[in-house]
């Protein structure tokens, strides 16, 4: 069991770090590189949600085990994260009173809490709903980084 938990999650971690790191190669703004990477997390829930729930549950959250085992790749994420923060901050487009590195938990925690709650109550997902949590996501975290009078870019994608 191990043995396949550590194969699908590297395999999918990998893909979700490449994906973070071509958002922020991006020329995007800091607020649409963020929705970016909620996207790429939420489209692969809806694309294969049991996935998404052997990941989250057995693996980020075995934090005693298989967490630990694997904590210098999961912290990789948050540092990218922490990166395009750090950026936005320094081009004056984020506050700078919130450490990039809490900015980056606090932004991937609530997209995992979002899941979370998606895979526990057993319900489907609907396109609506898969839609509108990559926005409020965002929204939640952007706006309490943006400085008052920030750019605010509209999410098109």
């Amino acid at each position: 069991k191990e043995e396949i938990l550590d194969t699908l999650f590297l395999e999918r971690w990998d893909v979700m770090l490449a994906a973070i790191a071509e958002a922020d190669a991006s020329k995007r703004l800091p607020r649409e590189k963020l929705h970016a990477i909620a996207s790429f997390i939420i489209e692969s829930y809806r694309h294969d949600p049991e996935l998404m729930k052997v990941i989250i549950v057995e693996v980020t959250r075995a934090v005693n085990t298989f967490g630990r085992t694997h904590l210098a790749k999961i912290r990789d994420a948050y540092a990218q994260i922490a990166k395009i923060v750090a950026r936005a901050q320094a081009d004056g487009l984020f506050r700078s009173e919130i450490t990039p590195e809490f900015a980056a938990l606090a932004f991937y925690g609530s997209i995992e809490q979002v899941l979370t709650a998606w895979i526990f109550e057993r319900v489907p997902v609907g396109d609506e709903e898969l839609e509108r949590a990559k926005t409020l996501i965002v929204e939640t975290i952007c706006r309490g980084l943006e400085r008052s009078g920030g750019v605010v870019a509209a999410i098109s994608d």
